[in-house]
């Protein structure tokens, strides 16, 4: 190696072991700077505190809430400011099984599944051909029963007259007076008889018993019904039910008297009005949610029972 060359070595190393000692200095200065700087007043500590805890806090929130899929603050409050919207199922009030009074076989059907029906529509009558019949000679047994009364009636009135002038023996009076009783009763029971058969064909007919809605048919002509055999079960249509569920936070915010909104499917664009009827005592420890139970007139038959809605009340009473 000649001198130049060893000449630029040394110069090279100069140079690093300059570098290194000005890097140290500045750490050492910048540590000095930290470690001297002079510390916040009291006041200014608690408000720097304070807001470090929140920027904490509301990272460790947000971090929870992005875990467990839990609503945010921002989003519960837009959820009270658009009001709570809740599923449920349109229920009819009264669900009516329907069966004859009497067994009998079907003769007529008036009605079939779907019908809209009124209070005191026919729906069916069985066949009452024997009972007409009998009905007939129940009749013509009272009008029999009628004239040995009266015949009766006016032997009596006779004999009354003859005993009150000592002119018949008193026993031929009380003879009279019995005929004139029996006949009196037979007349009785025979117009019982005929009303019993005209109730049985009263009850002949099965009528509505509410207006609403046939939901299902159960019997044909000729068949023949037993005690207790369900024919129809007709359901009521006017007003309707609706029950959904709330949370619980909106438990001051729910009241009787309420109204509420609900839309349909198969009305698109278009809101029925309803009210609350009743709100639940209990909350559920599962959904934290409580039932809510509204009222919707349905005046015009639209709405059916077992249709899905859509329906949205606000927290506020609006």
């Amino acid at each position: 190696m000649n001198r130049y060359s060893k000449a630029v070595l040394i110069l090279l190393a100069t140079l690093t072991m300059a570098a290194a000692g000005c890097s140290r200095k500045d750490a050492d200065a910048a540590t000095t700077t930290a470690t001297t700087r002079p510390p916040l007043p009291a006041d200014v500590q608690k408000v720097a505190g304070a807001s470090a805890a929140v920027t904490d806090t509301a990272a460790s929130t947000d971090a929870a809430t992005a875990e467990t899929g839990a609503p945010t603050a921002a989003s519960m409050a837009t959820e009270a400011a658009a009001g709570v919207v809740a599923t449920g199922e349109f229920v009819s009030p009264v669900r009516s099984e329907l069966a004859a009074k009497m067994p009998g076989r079907v003769g007529k059907v008036y009605v079939d599944e779907g019908s809209r029906v009124s209070r005191g529509q026919p729906l069916l009558e069985l066949e009452t051909d024997y009972v007409r019949l009998n009905l007939q000679r129940a009749e013509a047994d009272v009008a029999r029963a009628k004239a040995a009364e009266d015949d009766a009636k006016r032997d009596f009135d006779r004999r009354k007259d003859l005993i009150a002038k000592d002119s018949i023996p008193r026993a031929t009076y009380d003879r009279s007076v019995g005929a004139y009783q029996q006949a009196e009763a037979a007349r009785a029971s025979a117009a019982a008889s005929a009303s019993l058969l005209r109730q049985q064909l009263g009850d002949a007919v099965l009528r509505s018993p509410i207006n609403g809605v046939v939901a299902e048919r159960r019997t044909d002509v000729g068949q023949r019904l037993q005690d207790n055999s369900v024919a129809f079960v007709v359901v009521q249509t006017a007003p309707l039910k609706l029950r959904f569920r709330v949370p619980e936070r909106y438990l001051a915010s729910v009241a009787r008297g309420q109204r509420v909104s609900a839309t349909v499917d198969p009305y698109p664009g278009e809101k029925f009005d309803g009210r609350v009827t009743v709100v639940g005592g209990v909350i559920d420890p599962a959904t934290r949610s409580m039932v809510v139970e509204t009222e919707f007139p349905n005046s015009d038959g639209r709405l059916r029972p077992g249709l899905f809605a859509r329906v949205e009340l606000q927290p506020n009473g609006k």
